[in-house]
């Protein structure tokens, strides 16, 4: 019956590898329950008060609805589109909500904000227009956004695990980013970073089953012991102290407790109306637009990419269901606004299951339930380190690198925009701004080459849309 419905056997996939590959995609994105309290939960909105509308933080409260939400529209991914492709609230649109939307209103009208943005994109969604949007994008464009894609998940890694990381503005150096601290590799994190992906790449190598998650387990197993031998502590310990030497987020260690009983108070605390009563109409319509435009193309980046590693997309580079997978991620912004916990999106992290062997809609249904499985067993989570399961994001970075060698670099009208796109996504830490710059970039070219004609109108008005988005600080300065 399973085979029958997720089509295991036609995909060239089975049950084990499907069940893997959930499981890898769970660890591999599960720190957005432990990092999402911890970019919201602290941000007051503009009368003062945090999420909840308390005058304190309550992080679980935070933490059980972004698991929650994650659980069923990973599981509804799975079961409506047949795609290894999970969902959580989206990292920098949760950022973007905290600092520019929440701080000028309350929590409650900047997440009916959210929920208003994605019955937008719903609609667009029903009516056609993104998917006809998407296969109005080249087919050589679309294998430069899952390369750029590729390359921005492998310096997620290297970031998070401390081999690299930001230089800080009063070191009076050009270079933005630097070896470790102060040109260094220090710390026990960095042993076990360099211990996992070591050990998964020789694992690959050896062609051993299930590479990737024996990678993150025996890194975490490593990660438990040096904490209790060593105490190193956390990188960041709340009170505004950083230790260079310490664990990034998850401190590794057993949990006093394993379960712990969700509450999910949050679901339904939003205001859908409200933000225009706060601040001005048009100066509303503008943050609507950038959380569409960005929720718009991160998906049809992240669905690009995810189809093509997996060998699923077709000739024009379109993923299977694209309607239906586009209307659950849809669906999720509305939901992860509903629920107070940010505009839910696809998660990239995604590769890291497929790259297990995952193909169809069965492993989100695994990663689904296990998100679901974390509202009650959240202290068990909070055991694996970041730097015990990003070895994974360097090693699937390197596989979907392995497409570029399909764009013809002899065509500048298609190589310049591809290059763009490939390079903008790490370098501005944005998928949605490599994707613009590549959409524009390909419609100016195509118009001095005197090749309009090769450019859809949907293109030419998407790219139109993006030197909004661009210039929509100048824009809103403009009419304010």
């Amino acid at each position: 019956m399973l085979d029958s419905f997720f089509k295991i056997s036609e995909r060239g996939s089975t049950l084990t590898r499907e069940i893997r590959g959930g499981i890898v995609t769970f660890f591999s994105m599960a720190y957005i329950v432990v990092l999402n309290p911890l970019i919201i939960g602290f941000q007051k909105d503009a009368d003062g008060r945090y999420i909840g509308g308390g005058l304190e933080p309550n992080l679980p409260l935070i933490a059980a609805a972004t698991a929650l939400v994650a659980g069923v529209l990973t599981i509804l991914m799975g079961m409506v589109a047949n795609f290894p492709l999970a969902l959580a609230t989206g990292l920098g649109l949760n950022t973007f909500v905290a600092v520019s939307i929440a701080s000028q209103m309350s929590w409650k009208d900047a997440m009916g904000l959210v929920v208003l943005e994605g019955i937008i994109i719903t609609v667009l969604v029903l009516t056609g227009f993104r998917t006809a949007v998407f296969r109005a994008v080249p087919t050589q464009l679309k294998i430069a956004i899952s390369v750029g894609i590729g390359l921005f998940i492998a310096l997620i890694g290297l970031v998070d695990s401390g081999f690299v990381r930001r230089l800080p503005d009063v070191a009076n150096t050009p270079v933005p980013l630097g070896l470790g601290s102060g040109g260094k590799l220090i710390g026990w994190p960095i042993v076990v970073f360099a211990f996992g992906l070591f050990l998964t790449i020789g694992l690959m190598i050896r062609k051993v089953k299930a590479a990737l998650l024996l990678g993150i387990v025996l890194s975490t197993a490593l990660a438990v012991l040096i904490e209790s031998a060593f105490k190193v502590g956390p990188l960041n310990d709340g009170a505004g102290n950083i230790n260079p030497k310490g664990w990034n987020l998850n401190t590794p260690a057993l949990p006093s407790e394993v379960l712990q009983v969700p509450d999910f108070s949050l679901l339904g605390d939003f205001n859908l109306f409200g933000s225009f009563e706060r601040i001005p109409l048009v100066a509303a319509l503008l943050l609507v637009f950038t959380l569409l435009l960005a929720d718009f193309f991160d998906t049809m980046g992240t669905m690009t990419a995810i189809g093509q590693q997996s060998g699923l997309n077709d000739a024009e580079g379109t993923p299977p269901n694209p309607q239906r997978i586009l209307l659950v991620d849809s669906l999720a912004a509305i939901s992860g606004g509903a629920a107070s916990v940010s505009s839910n999106t696809s998660y990239i992290e995604s590769a890291s299951g497929v790259g297990e062997g995952a193909r169809t809609g069965l492993a989100s249904v695994v990663t689904g339930s296990l998100f679901l499985l974390t509202t009650l067993f959240s202290p068990i989570v909070k055991i694996i380190p970041y730097e015990a399961a990003v070895p994974v994001l360097i090693i699937v970075g390197f596989l979907m690198m392995t497409q570029i060698k399909s764009i013809d670099w002899e065509d500048y009208g298609i190589a310049i925009p591809a290059f763009l796109t490939i390079i903008l996504m790490p370098f501005t830490y944005n998928i949605s701004v490599g994707i613009g710059a590549g959409f524009v970039s390909y419609v100016v070219i195509r118009l001095f080459q005197g090749k309009m004609k090769e450019v859809h109108p949907l293109l030419a008005l998407v790219a139109g849309l993006f030197m909004i988005y661009f210039l929509s600080d100048p824009i809103n300065t403009w009419i304010g």
